[in-house]
């Protein structure tokens, strides 16, 4: 979250004979707050209870206030409440009916005992649930709790609001209806029983926030053992979303990605499935770049994934640090930390280098220190230009997915997003700052969809063409 979006609301109440206004003001400013709001909540003869919205900065500015407030006479702090909780308060979901029961008819068809009749048609054909029950268009998120934003393993319940907010942007960006679901195990085994127990209710499985490795076995164990789509988006949402902006930046430098020397940095979830991508989009040369330095076949290593990863990349078995390799590489991707690429690093590479550094929220350069040395920069972050963001993918993906009753969401769907989202920028409009489309682009979602819904078919792992 950018620092300049803070803010909070006091509740105050005041004695008027011993406090005033400009003395709250000279406080709220002097501390580095912005008032930007004043709501009377009552008032009498003899005192007013205000609620003051205030913006600021830093966090530590909201305690200097109230400090300070403290401090004079007259002056009560009622309430302090941070309109981030706010938006929380209650939960930011709920259900609503899709029609109205006002008699004891509509009750016997939406319940008992009309119900009867389409309980017993589903119950001789389960396929009718796609028509008949919220499955048609209902996708759970579930996590474990084990891998949250930068928070990294947190409680369940503490993960709730992700995933309720999760479900909102399903619902704003491609009318699905998501249900969070947070689990009290870490347990993959667990995990994937409770995921197949679930499965009669929802047309498809988003999994969220799961900690490396058990993210790479409960995706692939569910992927074999349901007929819905299964998708984790830490993995796959931010590797199509990166082909996307790179298909679109590699135009803006006449470089054909088979041709590109592609560093990627961070070989864990996303790494892995972002180097997949972009294998499967014709990319030949990558190099893994992680602790140990570039991954190579010549080496045995422990870490899951790393030996298969380490045969199908890096063709010239190049090794060393990553300020070794990245010589005369064309694309830098990193999914790692901050501060591990340098201007030095940058100046190694070919001509009119293309950097995607996607740690979040810190890069891992920041992009006024790469500008002057790379043709294009994409960032995880919605401050800077050309934020590569899950949003863009996961919506279209399911609405496309949900509409043909796919069984599953595969390599040939995700890379027709990934193009279909680069689509959605016209050659008029591409630029070395618009590489990557807005989140609010209303293109997006029905590009995505009928991509999604094409490669489904002509894969064969879609029930139904939908018109």
């Amino acid at each position: 979250m950018s620092k300049s979006s803070i803010s909070f609301i006091l509740r105050l109440k005041l004695d008027k004979k011993t406090a005033s206004f400009g003395q709250i003001a000279t406080v709220i400013s002097s501390a580095g707050g912005d008032l930007v709001a004043i709501d009377v909540i009552k008032e009498n003869r003899n005192s007013t209870i205000r609620d003051l919205s205030i913006n600021i900065h830093q966090e530590e500015v909201q305690n200097r206030i109230t400090a300070e407030l403290r401090k004079l006479t007259g002056i009560t702090i009622q309430q302090t409440t941070d309109r981030t909780f706010l938006a929380h308060s209650g939960g930011k979901i709920h259900i609503m009916p899709k029609i109205k029961i006002d008699s004891r008819d509509d009750m016997s068809r939406v319940y008992t005992p009309e119900v009867a009749r389409v309980c017993e048609a589903i119950d001789e054909n389960v396929e009718l649930a796609h028509d008949y029950t919220i499955k048609k268009n209902a996708v759970a998120v579930i996590s474990d709790g084990t891998a949250v934003l930068g928070l990294g393993k947190i409680k369940p319940e503490a993960a709730m609001p992700v995933m309720e907010g999760k479900a909102m942007l399903f619902k704003q960006f491609a009318d699905i209806d998501a249900y969070p679901i947070c689990l009290d195990t870490q347990d993959p085994e667990e995990i994937i029983t409770i995921v197949k127990a679930l499965q009669p209710t929802f047309g498809g499985i988003n999994l969220e926030d799961i900690a490396s490795p058990n993210c790479f076995s409960i995706e692939e164990r569910l992927n074999k053992e349901l007929v819905i789509p299964v998708f984790h988006d830490d993995q796959h949402g931010t590797a199509i979303v990166a082909l996307a902006g790179l298909l679109n930046a590699l135009k803006l430098v006449s470089k054909p990605i088979k041709d590109c020397k592609i560093i990627v940095c961070g070989i864990g979830a996303a790494g892995m499935a972002i180097t997949n991508m972009l294998l499967k989009a014709g990319a030949k040369t990558i190099i893994g770049v992680d602790v140990e330095g570039a991954l190579h076949c010549n080496q045995n290593y422990d870490r899951p994934g790393w030996n298969e990863f380490a045969q199908k990349t890096n063709p010239k078995q190049e090794k060393g640090k990553l300020c070794e390799v990245i010589k005369n590489a064309d694309v830098f991707i990193g999914v790692s930390a901050p501060g591990l690429l340098t201007k030095a690093d940058i100046k190694k590479m070919a001509k009119d280098p293309i950097i995607f550094a996607l740690a979040n929220p810190n890069p891992e350069i920041k992009p006024e220190e790469a500008k002057p040395y790379a043709a294009v920069i994409a960032t995880g972050r919605s401050d800077y230009p050309n934020q590569v963001n899950n949003v863009l993918c996961f919506p279209g993906i399911f609405r496309g997915a949900l509409d043909c009753r796919a069984t599953e969401i595969n390599d040939e769907m995700k890379l027709a997003a990934a193009k279909a989202i680069a689509s959605t920028i016209g050659e008029e409009e591409l630029d070395a700052e618009y590489i990557i489309p807005s989140v609010f682009n209303k293109e997006v979602v029905p590009s995505i969809r009928q991509a999604v819904i094409d490669a489904a078919v002509n894969t064969g792992v879609s029930q139904i063409e939908p018109e």
